[in-house]
């Protein structure tokens, strides 16, 4: 499974952005998909998650009420809608998708970054 990111840029606080995400691959033994982000000296976290037999989504309690997970099934492809945007949201995000329940991919990242 092959994972790529779009999206991302430079926004002004209380702005949106969306990010994309194509899988491509094995697409059909994906479990759980989501987003991670990971900002200057921190840990990556997790932004939102979700596993496909549960079929509800995780999201952070920082960006709960902000941001929307949203997959497209037939194009194989998941989005983060992001509104509101805060300056603390600046970071690398991450796509992330776990195949046949313990294979882990990621993406190569895409930079959000929010001005205050």
């Amino acid at each position: 499974v092959q994972v790529v990111e779009s999206g991302g840029g430079l926004v002004q606080a209380g702005g949106s952005l969306k990010l994309s995400c194509v899988a491509s691959g094995s697409t059909s033994s994906i479990n759980a998909m989501g987003w991670y982000r990971q900002a200057p000296g921190k840990q990556r976290e997790l932004v939102a998650i979700l596993s496909t037999d549960v079929r509800t989504t995780n999201y952070a309690d920082s960006v709960k009420g902000r941001f929307t997970f949203s997959r497209d099934n037939a194009k194989n492809t998941m989005y983060l809608q992001m509104n509101s945007l805060k300056p603390e949201d600046t970071a690398v995000y991450y796509c992330y998708v776990r195949a046949d329940w313990r294979w882990d991919y990621w993406g190569q990242g895409t930079r959000v970054t929010v001005s205050s």
